[in-house]
């Protein structure tokens, strides 16, 4: 019997220890990690610079509330800035850090309209999930907190009509991850930034799994040459430990003032430390550069391997963020675990697709072995 509530599909393997971007299961066996822990580990397992911070950082002191002053909240929220006017607040997860920003749309601007996109995920306590534009994770939980309207993506008449004076904000995903990894379209991008402009809207940006290095740019949004409103991080933040944050234009400070919301453990000293690093280590050039020049010979494979075979309809995405859209939904699980039966840990995403999300560190022989795995799986079991 387990003490555990059921809401998990969970595999029949537990991973017992990680070193850089592999995992070993219980029996021993290793994998290469193609999932960073749903985009989470993206610096790899077993950093020593991150483990050597955290254990200095427990000796001195695990927690203090947000009653005090906290200089490593202050440190890695000028990080975060990264030159920018953004300011901080610190929680412990992406839908934490979603529900801030929720929060603070409706409060800066006295409305309450919130148009968010089908096929989005910003996570399942009630207000992200009321955010989240699939009816599957709401079904059983109504009524959802009330004023989202969902729009197709990537579609500018829809939400030309739809976008009005009496809009809070515009919440999305520049690439819906559970939704498909399905890329934002520049054009569509722009008019939203146009169409908020013109209304006073707020744009709030959902970075929990594009943030942190993992398109090849700190954030997502530097690619489209946007700067939100508010913008929220999780994920690849703490490397494994949880953390979030919900940044915000410094102009949206009174609007979060004391008691208007909160958090216990938020910007705890031991996920600041860790996160501080992080940050450090992903925002530098030659890093970032290197991301890119990693996903450019990862898409350059991939899509070799989709003119090979015919179980895959489509390559998309960006970094180290990929999908394969494949041509028969029926074969996704079985493909997920003959990657993992060979070695390999992927995702889904959605009904149709395979998720790719190595680490950041993954280096070019590892992405080759992937590849090589990736086609024994598609091109041998089509003979």
């Amino acid at each position: 019997m387990s003490y555990l509530f059921p809401n998990y599909a969970r595999k029949d393997i537990e991973f017992m220890k990680g070193s850089k971007n592999t995992l070993t299961d219980q029996a021993g066996q290793s994998y290469l990690d193609f999932t960073s822990g749903i985009g989470v580990m993206n610096l790899g397992y077993e950093v020593p610079e991150l483990n050597e911070i955290l254990a200095e950082q427990a000796k001195l002191l695990w927690h203090t509330p947000n009653l005090y002053e906290n200089h490593l909240q202050e440190e890695v929220a000028e990080k975060l800035a990264n030159g920018k006017d953004y300011i901080s607040y610190f929680c412990n997860s992406g839908a934490e850090a979603n529900e801030a920003a929720i929060k603070l749309a409706r409060k800066a601007t006295g409305r309450t309209k919130i148009i968010t996109f089908t096929n989005s995920f910003h996570g399942r306590t009630y207000g992200a999930m009321s955010a989240t534009g699939q009816s599957g994770i709401q079904e059983s939980f109504q009524p959802l907190v009330p004023d989202f309207v969902y729009l197709p993506y990537n579609d500018i008449p829809s939400l030309e009509q739809a976008l009005d004076m009496q809009t809070a904000a515009v919440m999305l995903e520049l690439i819906q991850g559970e939704g498909g990894v399905i890329p934002a379209d520049e054009e569509w991008i722009q008019k939203i930034v146009e169409l908020c402009k013109n209304t006073r809207t707020l744009l709030i940006i959902d970075e929990i799994q594009t943030g942190i290095g993992r398109t090849g740019t700190l954030y997502a949004y530097e690619t489209y040459q946007i700067e939100p409103d508010i913008f929220t991080l999780a994920k690849g933040l703490g490397n494994g430990i949880p953390v979030g944050a919900m940044l915000g234009k410094k102009a949206l400070a009174e609007a979060f003032n004391p008691g208007s919301h909160g958090s216990t453990f938020g910007g705890n000293k031991l996920a600041m430390s860790v996160a501080n690093k992080v940050v450090e280590q992903v925002n530098q050039s030659i890093f970032l550069q290197d991301v890119q020049e990693k996903s450019k010979q990862l898409f350059a494979g991939l899509e070799k391997l989709a003119e090979k075979s015919k179980k895959i309809q489509a390559v998309r995405g960006k970094g180290l963020m990929i999908g394969l859209e494949l041509s028969d939904p029926e074969t996704l699980n079985q493909i997920v675990n003959d990657l993992q039966i060979n070695g390999l840990l992927v995702l889904k995403a959605g009904k149709t697709v395979l998720r790719l999300l190595p680490p950041l560190t993954i280096t070019p022989t590892e992405i080759d072995c992937g590849l090589q795995i990736l086609e024994k799986v598609f091109i041998e079991g089509e003979k």
